[in-house]
């Protein structure tokens, strides 16, 4: 019952920051972890989506829509926090 309330209050959270710039570092391996700026676009019941834009200095920046889940900002795969 812990981990429903622990899921609950993550997607609350979630829910409450929905436009706000955040920075995203997820986890891809044993020592590799990428950490990325973007907006949280939307929540959903089972996962919510982030709009990552791709800002390499160039006057063109390319935005992509990448989607999580709420268990893995829980097992730490992910972690968000505002820039």
């Amino acid at each position: 019952m812990e981990k429903k309330d622990e899921l609950l209050q993550i997607r609350t959270a979630l829910e409450l920051n929905v436009g706000k710039r955040v920075c995203l570092t997820a986890r891809k391996g044993k020592k590799k972890s990428v950490v990325r700026q973007g907006t949280i676009e939307n929540t959903f019941p089972s996962i919510f989506t982030v709009k990552i834009e791709n800002g390499n200095g160039c006057a063109t920046r390319t935005s992509r829509i990448v989607s999580y889940s709420y268990t893995d900002i829980l097992t730490k795969a992910i972690e968000i926090a505002q820039c």
